[in-house]
C-alpha cells in the first residue's frame, strides 16, 4: 500500500468520530448555524434591509427574511458584480461560481472564503467516509478522473469567476494532484467533444481506479472508449473500483453504465450544487445521502404542494417528516437567505437525517392537474425495464401532449433505448401501470378518459447528446431535464425518431 492510501484510514477514522458528534444534536446544531448566520452577516446591506439585529427566534427569521429564487435576489448580486463589498456577506465573495438557470439565464452564485471549505471539505468526507466503512483506500494510489469543466477563472472587482468544478479543481489536496487526471490543459478545452477524446488520450492506459462525474457523461466517456478499443471497461482498466457521482438519479443509467464497466463496483452519491454541497452517501447499503447540517448551512423545508402558495410553510430540519416531498431552502456563509435552490428531497432517515433527491419544484407535469414529478417516472422507469430486462435506456424526457391530432391528450415520453423492448406494447402497459400506482390524480384521469395511456417515441441514438449540444450545454455538469411541463424539449427531440 501507498502512503495515501496508509496515511488516509486513522484520517478517516478522525472525520467519522467528528461526524457523529454533530449527528447526535443535529437540531441545536442547526439552530447554531442561524444565529451565528444572523451575527456575523448584521452589518451587511442585506443585514440591514433585513433588520437582522432584531432577530432573535426562527419565528422572528421567517417574519423578515422571504423565500426568494434567484431571480428575486438578483439586485444584490449585481451590486457586488459592480464591485460593492458587504452586500450579503461581509466582504466580497472569493468567487461566482457560473451557472445557467432554468429560467433566469446566467447566475453568478457567490462563494466566500468562509464557505468554500463546504465544498471542498464535504467532497473529501465522502470519500473519508467511504474508507471508513470499507476499509478500501488502495484507490488513492492510483489515478483519479474528475470529468469536470474548464478551471479557467475570469476576474472582475478582484472576484474570480467560474464553473464550478472549476473552481474545486484549484483547491484539490496537493496530496492528490499528481494523481489526479486530466491534465490542467485538457480541463481548460471549452468544445466537450475534442475535450473528451483528449480526454481519453490521456487516460486510456492509466491505471484509473476512480471515475466521478455526471452519469450521462461518464456513459459517453465509456462509450468512446469501447468505440476505441472494443473492450468493457473493466479490461480497459483493470484497477477502477469506485464510481463517484451526482447531479442526477442514478438508477435510469445504473443498468447501462454498469453493462459497460463489465463488473460491479462500488459507488458513492454527492449531492453537490453551486449554492452548496448538501449532502452524501456515507453507507454503502443506505442509498440515502447523510444531510450535511454542520457545514455553515441554515435549512429550510417547504412542503413541495405549498411552494406556490402565497405563504408557504417553512420547516427547520427537527420539523420535517418521512417520506414527504420538500422544498429546498438554504441560508448559507456566502451570503444567501431564504435561497430556494429548485429541488425537492424526501427524508428516508430522520436518524440521522438522509436525503434522496426527488426532483427538481419547476420540473412536473401538471398540464391537467396531475402533477407529476421527477421521482415518480424514474421509479416508473425502473419498474418497467425491471420487467423486461433485456431493455437498456440511454436518457428519457416526458411532457404533455395536450392537444393532439386525434384522440385524448397524453404523456409522451421520449426515449433513447440502448436495447428496445421485444415487446414494445407490454412495455407500455407495464410503465402506464406503475405511473397510475405512483401518482393517485394520474390514475383519476386516465380511469375519467381525461387522459389515455402514455405514449413512448423513440429518438434516434444520440438525440439527447445532439439536443444538448443545439443548446450549447454539451457535458460539464449540465443535464437534460426528466420532465416539463411544456413542450419546448419534446419539439426538439420528437424530429429525431
Amino acid at each position: 500500500m501507498g502512503i495515501r492510501s496508509i496515511l488516509s484510514k486513522p484520517l478517516a477514522a478522525y472525520v467519522v468520530a467528528q461526524q457523529k458528534k454533530w449527528i447526535a444534536r443535529s437540531a441545536e446544531v442547526q439552530a447554531e448555524w442561524r444565529k451565528k448566520l444572523v451575527e456575523q452577516a448584521g452589518n451587511t446591506t442585506f443585514g440591514k434591509d433585513h433588520h437582522f439585529k432584531d432577530i432573535q427566534s426562527y419565528e422572528d427569521y421567517k417574519q423578515a427574511v422571504p423565500v426568494r429564487d434567484y431571480e428575486d435576489g438578483k439586485h444584490y448580486i449585481n451590486q457586488i458584480l459592480a464591485g460593492e463589498e458587504n452586500v450579503l456577506w461581509p466582504g466580497k465573495p472569493l468567487y461566482f461560481a457560473k451557472t445557467s438557470g432554468t429560467t433566469s439565464g446566467t447566475k453568478y452564485i457567490p462563494i466566500s472564503k468562509d464557505s468554500i471549505h463546504n465544498h471542498i471539505d464535504s467532497a473529501k468526507n465522502a470519500l473519508l467516509n467511504y474508507i471508513n466503512e470499507t476499509g478500501k483506500s488502495a484507490f488513492l494510489d492510483y489515478k483519479l478522473i474528475f470529468l469536470s469543466g474548464s478551471p479557467e477563472l475570469k476576474e472582475k472587482h478582484g472576484i474570480h469567476i467560474g464553473r464550478l468544478s472549476g473552481i474545486s479543481t484549484h483547491h484539490v489536496p496537493a496530496y492528490l494532484q499528481s494523481n489526479r487526471m486530466p491534465s490542467y490543459e485538457t480541463n481548460c478545452i471549452e468544445d466537450w467533444e475534442e475535450k473528451l477524446e483528449k480526454i481519453i488520450d490521456e487516460t486510456i492506459n492509466q491505471p484509473m481506479s476512480l471515475i466521478s462525474g455526471i452519469p450521462p457523461w461518464v456513459q459517453m466517456y465509456f462509450d468512446r472508449i469501447q468505440a476505441r478499443t472494443g473492450k468493457k471497461i473493466k479490461d480497459v482498466f483493470p484497477k477502477f473500483d469506485l464510481f463517484v457521482y451526482g447531479g442526477v438519479n442514478f438508477e435510469p443509467y445504473r443498468a447501462k453504465l454498469f453493462e459497460s464497466i463489465g463488473k460491479p463496483v462500488d459507488s458513492v452519491e454527492l449531492y453537490p450544487a453551486s449554492e452548496g454541497f448538501f449532502a452524501y452517501q456515507n453507507e454503502q447499503h443506505d442509498l440515502g445521502m447523510l444531510l450535511l447540517l454542520d457545514t455553515g448551512i441554515f435549512y429550510e423545508f417547504i412542503p413541495a404542494e405549498e411552494y406556490f402558495s402565497e405563504k408557504p410553510t417553512r420547516l427547520s430540519i427537527e420539523q420535517v417528516e418521512l417520506g414527504k416531498n420538500y422544498a429546498l431552502v438554504i441560508n448559507n456563509n456566502a451570503g444567501l437567505w431564504g435561497y430556494s435552490i429548485g429541488d425537492t428531497v424526501k427524508f428516508v432517515s430522520l436518524n440521522p437525517y438522509k436525503v434522496i433527491v426527488s426532483g427538481r419544484i419547476k420540473h412536473f407535469i401538471s398540464a391537467f392537474g396531475e402533477h407529476v414529478i421527477g421521482e415518480e417516472v424514474e421509479k416508473a422507469m425502473k419498474f418497467a425495464c425491471q420487467r423486461h430486462p433485456e431493455v437498456e435506456v440511454i436518457e428519457f424526457t416526458v411532457a404533455p401532449m395536450v392537444s393532439p391530432e386525434e384522440g385524448l391528450p397524453y404523456h409522451e415520453w421520449l426515449v433513447e433505448f440502448a436495447t428496445p423492448p421485444k415487446d414494445m406494447e407490454q412495455f407500455i402497459e407495464d410503465l402506464d401501470k406503475k405511473m397510475t400506482e405512483l401518482n393517485v390524480y394520474y390514475d383519476d384521469l386516465i380511469t375519467g378518459s381525461i387522459l389515455r395511456k402514455l405514449v413512448i417515441t423513440s429518438v434516434k441514438r444520440d438525440a439527447f447528446i445532439d439536443y444538448m449540444r443545439s443548446q450549447g450545454k454539451l457535458g460539464g455538469q449540465n443535464k437534460v431535464p426528466r420532465l416539463s411541463n411544456d413542450r419546448k424539449i419534446a419539439d426538439v427531440l420528437g424530429k429525431m425518431v
